[in-house]
């Protein structure tokens, strides 16, 4: 039975490309999640007649809010919505079954590398017909939607058996229950050389891949210990858990320490990776080595075309503005294009979908290539094993390579978390309303050449993001940029970007904070967010 049911305007902020995220309490409430779901069948033109992919990282209220989301959708008279097994499927494989199925779009469960449980994160998001996060006019209609409705839509209907694989009803509407792992493996059969990775973990190489207790947890299993035949155990914490086993699922040296513990061992693994709780970041680490986000983009720019499915060369590269510049300069090298673009993968979306970009990548664990519309964690993995295989050699000695043709491009970043909204915005405005006459001061013996409030003009669309970040450069290419981060769902974080660029050949085996005590000096005295908010330093480093 069809069912109408009022609803009130919900409080909110405006979903962005990640999504909506607020406490898992705020979407168990009655109507809250109907809301957003309602508002964003009806922000799109209705969802009749209409297809739709529909999963998530497996956190806790996954279950639950696929089958609401599945009963509106039929109620609202969707034609059919593919579901992964479980309701399970990582932001990646979402977009690839968005794209393979040509849907009108796909619904995706997940506040990405946030804790999970009842007293943790939970987020939705909507993808369009591309595989991408949705662009901001579609997010802004969600938004004013959710500020209007007054009713919902909802099918009386008994649930959905998702963990059984075949096609079901639901009210007049096919409800497709996948295999979540398939298709994308065999995306990834496609694009890389399985046979010579193969050939690299028979002969000797071992790996840890730690799955964080997320959504990519069956990837890697299935690939890399199933296809690739890498060794049992090496997936490890590799069953998706509601809570992600009571840990942080966000690959970095933080969160993912005790794998940073094994690889820095003397007999420790060839080499190391871990993904996030939906399956599109990544950390990468060689034995004795950690690779910095920034340094991964770079080293698969210039190493993309040893790969399958690259080897007709490369478009151009992307980078998110606080991501360094180590990838313009590969860039510059192979005669290819660089594109500086504001965080958020909408606006790699768009270079993909001109064909003007091939590989994209921020400083925040993300990496990803045209074969999708968002990063992508695995893939990152496998493209690292396949030029490994290729080149024979170890990720230190890749990165070595790397640094004496391209220099090295010293980069961190130090995130201040759970401030008062007030006290970082005060940080940010203060900063902000000296920027004019910054250039050409001197701070800690280093010359300002220039200081702005970073804006982006899409060259395809013609579109303007501002305020998109607050950037200082030195003489030398030296830059200290900061953000205010929108990914938490308590107070506000303060991201501070560190970048210095040496060309060798000597100084390019320094350890990175000791390269960059100059930087983080010359932030502190320009932002003063340690004497601002009372902090000793910042919560994470990375």
């Amino acid at each position: 039975m069809l069912t109408e049911r009022p609803t009130q305007p919900i409080a909110g902020q405006r979903p962005g490309t990640s999504g909506l995220r607020k406490k898992t309490a705020v979407f168990m409430a009655p109507g809250y999640l109907e809301n957003f779901v309602q508002a964003t069948f009806d922000a799109i033109g209705g969802a009749g007649g209409k297809s739709f992919v529909l999963g998530g990282d497996g956190r806790f209220f996954n279950d639950r809010a696929a089958q609401v989301i599945l009963k509106m959708a039929a109620a609202n008279g969707a034609a059919r919505v593919i579901v992964g097994q479980g309701a399970l499927l990582s932001t990646p494989a979402a977009s690839h079954l968005i794209r393979l199925n040509r849907t009108d779009g796909g619904i995706i469960l997940s506040a990405s590398h946030n804790p999970g449980g009842p007293d943790e994160d939970f987020g939705i998001k909507f993808n369009t017909p591309n595989g991408g996060p949705a662009p901001e006019a579609v997010t802004e209609a969600i938004f004013q939607r959710t500020q209007a409705i007054e009713r919902y839509r909802m099918l009386e209907a008994p649930d959905v058996d998702l963990d059984r694989i075949g096609v079901h009803e639901l009210g007049g509407m096919e409800v497709s229950v996948v295999d979540p792992v398939a298709d994308y493996a065999a995306l990834m059969a496609g694009l890389f050389d399985f046979a010579a990775i193969r050939a690299l973990f028979a002969g000797g190489f071992r790996m840890r891949f730690d799955a964080m207790h997320a959504v990519t947890g069956p990837y890697a299993r299935a690939i890399l210990e199933g296809r690739l035949g890498a060794a049992p155990g090496t997936v490890i914490n590799a069953l998706p858990l509601p809570d992600f086993g009571g840990h942080h699922p966000d690959p970095n040296p933080v969160w993912a320490a005790a794998l940073m513990e094994e690889m820095f061992a003397p007999d420790g693994p060839d080499f190391g990776a871990a993904s996030d709780g939906d399956g599109d970041r990544n950390m990468v680490v060689g034995r004795g080595i950690y690779v910095s986000p920034s340094d991964s983009l770079a080293v698969l720019a210039a190493n993309a075309q040893l790969a399958p499915g690259y080897r007709g060369g490369l478009k151009g590269v992307a980078r998110s503005m606080p991501t360094s510049a180590a990838a313009d300069r590969v860039a510059a090298a192979l005669g290819i294009e660089s594109y500086e673009t504001p965080t958020g993968w909408k606006f790699f979306g768009s270079l993909l979908d001109a064909g003007r970009a091939t590989i994209c990548g921020e400083e925040s664990f993300g990496t990803g290539s045209d074969h999708l519309r968002e990063k992508d964690g695995l893939w990152a993995v496998l493209m690292w094993l396949n030029i490994i295989a290729e080149r024979k050699e170890s990720v230190a000695e890749i990165l070595g390579a790397h640094w004496r043709r391209f220099g090295r491009t010293y980069y961190s970043r130090h995130d201040y978390e759970a401030l008062p909204v007030a006290e970082a915005e005060a940080v940010m405005t203060g900063l902000k309303g000296r920027l004019g006459s910054l250039p050409g001061t001197l701070v800690e013996g280093m010359r300002i050449v220039s200081a702005d409030d970073f804006a982006y003009q899409d060259p395809v669309d013609g579109s303007v993001s501002r305020g998109q970040g607050l950037r200082i450069v030195f003489e030398g290419g030296a830059r200290v940029v900061l953000r205010l981060s929108g990914t938490g769902t308590e107070g506000a974080t303060i991201r501070l970007y560190l970048e210095r660029h040496v060309e060798g050949p000597e100084g390019l085996d320094q350890p990175v904070q000791e390269a960059l005590a100059g930087m983080s000096a010359a932030a502190e005295a320009l932002a003063g967010i340690r004497a601002a908010t009372g902090r000793a330093g910042p919560d994470v480093v990375t």
